[in-house]
């Protein structure tokens, strides 16, 4: 865990200025716990099965897998795209499924839950559909 020093009267630009400095997997937690601190005040009573839900939901991949992937993808369409980066691009695509189909099983069990559709769900929390669907 990083140590920030701040002093303690923060403004939030100050506190953003200080949240800068973490390197990419501090960022990372640090922003999923953001994440579930604002579910946590927006509904306070929320149950924790609830709020383990939400943060699988928005979780998103890392941002050295996603860089690469998204290299990959241009190189693909670039046509520049070497047999052995053809193999990674697909073991990235997998995961990638894999991670999404993981998140539609919780925003399904999470609709559940709270006795509504997908799509409400969806629309309550302002998630959109995927552009490639």
């Amino acid at each position: 865990m990083t140590i920030l020093r701040v002093e303690s009267l923060v403004s939030s630009d100050d506190l953003l200025k200080a949240v800068g400095q973490l390197n990419m997997p501090e960022l990372e937690r640090f922003t999923s716990e953001v994440i579930a601190l604002q579910a946590q005040k927006k509904a306070p009573s929320l149950p924790r099965s609830e709020s383990e839900l939400l943060l699988k939901i928005n979780q998103g991949l890392p941002e050295k897998f996603k860089r690469r992937y998204d290299e990959l993808i241009e190189k693909r369409r670039a046509e520049t795209l070497s047999q052995k980066e053809y193999k990674e691009l697909l073991r990235m695509t997998q995961e990638t499924e894999k991670f999404e189909a993981q998140r539609v099983e919780c925003l399904a069990q999470l609709a559940k839950t709270r006795k509504t559709t997908l799509s409400g769900l969806m629309k309550s929390l302002g998630l959109q559909n995927p552009k490639y669907a």
